[in-house]
């Protein structure tokens, strides 16, 4: 009845760019090290932004639910 969502991929996806994220880390140049960083930063806002996104469409959700039981 219920199915779990599959996040195969997703993780996969997820766990090969943090793998290349780490041999990225140990390049010599300055500039690739600095932008390992940035592209962590990056990802990390993009997570936050994406949950956040998710509480408030949740609370929405919940709101109309009860605006349509009220009619």
């Amino acid at each position: 009845m219920f199915q779990f969502e599959d996040n195969t991929f997703r993780d996969l996806r997820e766990k090969s760019l943090l793998h290349w994220l780490d041999e990225m880390e140990q390049h010599e140049d300055m500039s690739v090290r600095g932008g390992v960083r940035l592209c962590r930063e990056y990802i990390q806002s993009l997570k936050d932004q994406n949950y956040r996104l998710q509480q408030e469409n949740q609370l929405k959700n919940e709101y109309l639910r009860k605006f349509s039981k009220r009619k």
